[in-house]
């Protein structure tokens, strides 16, 4: 039984210091090693795949942070080598109106996993101590109550069976302006600078006291958070990925090798139609 106090136990001791505005800057590796070590996480990523198939493992994870901290590159490297039918990404928009009048997780729980189910969160029901409560899109009275909750439904989450992992991408304030300048001089990603992540900048510390609170009050033994510095997007894809394979206690299965046994012979009456089709042009 998940035992849950008004703010739950705290996590690993070695992160109980943590603060997020102090993302470290670190070197990068070269990119052949870059390259293979990926490589290696993805082919264990699909015997994971196997294993929750074959068990009927259900898996959340969710991933938060800093605007352009590269949650999304995380999550795509997790999930290009994968069966989109298995490991599904949740990535709500801004609540409609009918949504609003509903229990705030409600949007969250239909998008949970089923047997052989691992859902990834880009962006989860932290949004309300997030960006709701930076922004003023919720009253504070509804924040604090919803951490004092969050707790309790991760702990029914996790005593239903379902695997829970939450990790937070941090980046430092540098970091953070230059690849938005970054966005801002490329006209490829320029779409990815929403006025939102253009007030998130202007706003650095508002968000860092809410997600400093945020994670004191919701990291708990049975849901901690799991920080990851993330000045170094390589380096950052390789720790979170290698983490989140380390924390699922999965088994290796073997993967039957399929037959394509004798094609079907050209029927002696087939007469090929005299419609004309339409060809795409050659222009490469």
């Amino acid at each position: 039984m998940v035992k849950n106090g008004k703010n739950g136990k705290k996590g690993k001791e070695k992160n109980k210091d943590r603060r997020l505005a102090e993302a470290p800057a670190v070197e990068t590796r070269p990119s052949g090693d870059y390259a293979k070590e990926l490589a290696r996480l993805q082919e264990e990523i699909a015997h994971l795949q196997a294993w929750v198939k074959k068990t009927g493992a259900r898996i959340v994870v969710v991933f938060e942070g800093r605007d352009a901290a590269g949650k999304g590159g995380v999550i795509k490297r997790i999930t290009e080598r994968v069966s989109p039918r298995v490991f599904r990404v949740a990535a709500l928009p801004a609540p409609t109106d009918r949504e609003k009048t509903q229990i705030y997780m409600q949007r969250y729980i239909q998008h949970l996993p089923a047997a052989g189910e691992v859902v990834i969160f880009d962006r989860s029901w932290y949004n309300r101590p997030g960006v709701e409560r930076v922004m003023g899109f919720c009253s504070e009275e509804k924040a604090r109550r919803f951490l004092e909750l969050a707790p309790r439904f991760e702990a029914a989450m996790i005593e239903s069976g379902i695997v829970l992992l939450k990790y937070f991408l941090d980046v430092s304030e540098e970091e953070q302006e230059r690849r938005f300048r970054q966005r801002i001089d490329d006209p490829l990603r320029q779409w990815k600078l929403s006025p939102m992540d253009v007030e998130s900048y202007r706003r650095w510390w508002d968000y860092t006291r809410a997600y400093d609170e945020m994670i004191r009050m919701t990291d708990t033994d049975y849901a901690p958070w799991w920080i990851v510095p993330s000045n170094d997007k390589k380096r950052a894809r390789i720790n979170c990925i290698s983490h989140f394979l380390s924390s699922i206690p999965y088994d290796r299965v073997k993967f039957a090798e399929p037959e394509l046994g004798k094609r079907q012979k050209r029927p002696d009456d087939y007469v090929p139609d005299n419609h004309i089709r339409r060809t795409v042009p050659n222009v490469f």
